[in-house]
């Protein structure tokens, strides 16, 4: 397990995820930020998609990882060659048209750093920023109604310098979680795989992300919690859910206002669940 350490020679500051992804966290650290633990040694972060809480936190040294390949081929692109995506960002953005959009979504590219930047071009400009493939993983989401490609919050200079001291790992959850330590923080946000509080929203399918997923996750959950690492779980507030976890840590209602939902009139109020385990969050108000 990495853990090395590596400073920047700027004070930190704000970082928007270059990615938008379906399910993301920043409405967490944004209204829960009490939640994450103020100390700890390695962060680790196993369901990764837009890295919000990452960009937040901000660790000193961490382990990213998501069972994504092409996600994590995005991550490593910015990381080592952010000069080059940006480029080919900026083509994109010069390009961008309805045509355009399905011929690059069809397009094979060949270097990484086109394939990542291909990535963060559907992203920006699909429906509703959905990764979704077909059974022959080939991206299949529609066009959406936004154009620009290249956002005024990027920062992908700052970015590759928080990613150099991070280990990047396209893998399965439960190899990342066995791998850590007493006093370790670990963010696990999970595919949701219940439809909750009626909000109309699955974040995946049983076949990418099933219920023995599910099961197998907590079972890796209570073996890391007993070796003393420090945890934070998001996941669905359903009976299902809380019946998984009931053993393990502190469960906390989080209030939220669902926004993904396809019909506009399922976009209403909602609630997830928070579980801590080996640590007290601080009180919101302190």
């Amino acid at each position: 397990m990495y853990r090395g350490r590596r400073s920047l020679s700027e004070h930190k500051r704000i970082v928007v995820p270059f990615l938008k992804w379906a399910g993301g966290k920043r409405w967490l650290t944004t209204r829960y930020a009490h939640l994450f633990p103020k100390k700890y040694k390695l962060y680790i972060e196993p369901f990764l998609g837009s890295a919000a809480a990452f960009f937040h936190l901000q660790p000193t040294a961490a382990v990213l990882s998501d069972a994504n390949a092409d996600l994590i081929n995005a991550y490593q692109q910015v990381q080592s060659n952010w000069k080059k995506v940006h480029r080919a960002l900026v083509r994109h953005q010069h390009n961008h048209s309805h045509k355009y959009y399905y011929e690059e979504r069809n397009r094979k590219h060949r270097t990484a750093h086109e394939i990542a930047a291909q990535l963060i071009y559907l992203n920006r400009t699909c429906w509703n920023a959905l990764y979704r493939v077909n059974l022959r993983g080939q991206f299949n989401v529609p066009i959406g109604t936004k154009t620009a490609v290249v956002l005024d919050t990027d920062d992908f200079e700052y970015t590759s310098l928080l990613l150099q001291r991070v280990n990047l790992l396209a893998s399965d959850f439960e190899p990342v979680i066995d791998g850590t330590q007493e006093n370790d923080f670990i963010f696990v946000d999970p595919p949701y795989v219940t439809r909750h509080n009626f909000n109309g929203f699955l974040k995946y399918n049983d076949e990418i992300f099933s219920w023995k997923d599910q099961e197998r996750l907590a079972q890796t959950i209570r073996v890391a919690a007993g070796r003393g690492v420090k945890i934070l779980l998001t996941n669905a507030d359903h009976s299902s859910v809380r019946r998984l976890y009931r053993d393990i840590g502190k469960t906390i209602t989080l209030r939220r206002h669902s926004v993904l939902a396809a019909d506009s009139g399922n976009r209403c109020a909602t609630t997830e669940v928070a579980i801590t385990v080996n640590y007290e969050a601080e009180d919101a108000d302190a």
